[in-house]
């Protein structure tokens, strides 16, 4: 570790293979919590790279539990987080409507960081039952057509740096790995980032994966496609500026998307979009972020404007609401 601080401090890159040693070595308690701190901050000073953060990915999921699951093609929802909005469960609501347009799902999420409610805490706050069980995961995914994947029953290399994490206080390279160590390794995700450089390390780092995605990003700050304005899609065959306009969708106000102040506001929410009584704005959101995520595991043969068509008609059946009842029941 020395002779790597060393080279941090000479702004010389590592190689995968040094990353995922250094995982599997924190894992090992190899290190003092002093130089992983240094290490740490040194990478987020100088920013990390896309081998870098490829090896500790690989890292993550070699000491990780894996999710085997009895599927070929299913899609992850998610977001990077941190964008400070604190807005309801928008990715984790779009899965359902995904699921209940008849497609599969490997949702990976885990409580909240930044806002009032994560993924972990909607799902867990209607009664779920988290698991790493593989009869119990695949039977929901059979069942249902969606699965949950708490991320701290899979990824435990986590534990380790739980701590100094909590105290630098600040985001971390840990902070990128969530979207990209989903145990199942999906082959197709839909990704939303917080900024355009963001977007730009995950393009590539899909593209090193091989996996169909999609990355969103709100031109004012958001890390979904959230309607406020112009927001940019990137994918394996496309670069877009989109306005909400282009998808006949109305511009959103801030204060629509906002998560509420306890989780049971959030959870309400969340309910109220699959039940179709949700704001106009709170639906249109879902519907854009769902599209986007149906459109990638058509592998882009389906316009957007089709691909709302079929969330939409998701929504209104009450198919994503079914679907919803189903996984509560399956997972209880």
């Amino acid at each position: 570790m020395k002779d790597i601080l060393n080279r941090m401090l000479n702004h010389e890159d590592l190689s995968r293979e040094e990353t995922r040693d250094i995982l599997l070595g924190i894992t090992k308690s190899e290190f003092p919590n002093e130089q992983i701190t240094a290490l740490l901050t040194a990478l987020q000073m100088r920013g990390v790279t896309v081998e870098e953060l490829l090896g500790f990915r690989d890292g993550i999921l070699q000491t990780g539990v894996p999710a085997l699951l009895d599927c070929d093609r299913y899609i992850d929802v998610v977001g990077t987080g941190g964008d400070r909005k604190n807005t309801f469960n928008i990715s984790t609501t779009a899965c359902f409507v995904i699921a209940g347009a008849g497609y599969k799902v490997a949702k990976h999420g885990n409580y909240a960081a930044t806002s009032t409610s994560g993924a972990s805490n909607v799902i867990a706050n209607h009664g779920v039952m988290f698991t790493d069980d593989l009869d119990k995961l695949n039977r929901s995914l059979n069942e249902c057509g969606i699965v949950y994947l708490h991320a701290q029953l899979f990824a435990k290399a986590m534990k380790f740096v739980g701590p100094i994490r909590k105290a630098l206080q600040f985001p971390t390279v840990f902070n990128l790995l969530g979207p990209i160590v989903n145990p199942s390794q999906p082959k197709c995700q839909l990704l939303g980032v917080a900024n355009l450089d963001q977007m730009r390390l995950y393009h590539h780092v899909y593209q090193r994966i091989g996996i169909d995605y999609g990355i969103v990003h709100s031109i004012d700050g958001y890390d979904e496609i959230s309607l406020t304005g112009d927001f940019k899609v990137t994918t394996n065959t496309y670069e877009r500026v989109f306005r909400p306009q282009d998808l006949g969708f109305s511009i959103a106000k801030p204060e629509e998307l906002v998560g509420g102040a306890t989780e049971e506001e959030a959870k309400e929410i969340f309910d109220r979009v699959l039940e179709n009584t949700a704001l106009p704005a709170q639906k249109n959101i879902v519907l854009a972020n769902a599209a986007f995520g149906i459109q990638v595991l058509e592998k882009g043969q389906k316009s957007i404007e089709e691909c709302i068509d079929i969330a939409r008609e998701s929504i209104d059946s009450g198919r994503a609401l079914a679907t919803f009842k189903k996984f509560v029941e399956l997972n209880s």
